[in-house]
């Protein structure tokens, strides 16, 4: 891939639990990592198998590759939230990673 793709920014976050100063426990979404990253919508077989299971607002990120990496993440790109639906560590090098992501409907 050509670096010059990765020309995106998006912030990966973690949903943490902390406790108030009553000893309640919130949870929050925390900034874990901005990195650049590739973004394409899923096109023909990939499309219609996400469509298949209502998932048509799926998206694939590709960035660099991320040690900690996980599906309980979710992704911010331009004011958009989407929930990390798979990780693929590409040919297994070590060196891109594709995520497919839905984007999160918060209208209800």
């Amino acid at each position: 891939m050509n670096p010059g793709e990765l020309r995106h920014r998006i912030t990966l976050q973690r949903l943490t639990t902390t406790t108030n100063e009553n000893g309640f426990e919130i949870e929050e979404w925390t900034d874990v990592k901005t990195v650049w990253a590739s973004i394409t919508n899923l096109h023909g077989r990939e499309y219609y198998e996400a469509a298949a299971v209502q998932a048509e607002n799926t998206v694939k990120f590709t960035v660099r590759y991320l040690k900690d990496l996980d599906t309980s993440m979710r992704i911010l790109f331009k004011d958009k939230e989407y929930n990390i639906t798979s990780i693929d560590n590409i040919k297994y090098e070590n060196k891109l990673m594709e995520i497919k992501a839905m984007e999160v409907d918060l209208s209800g």
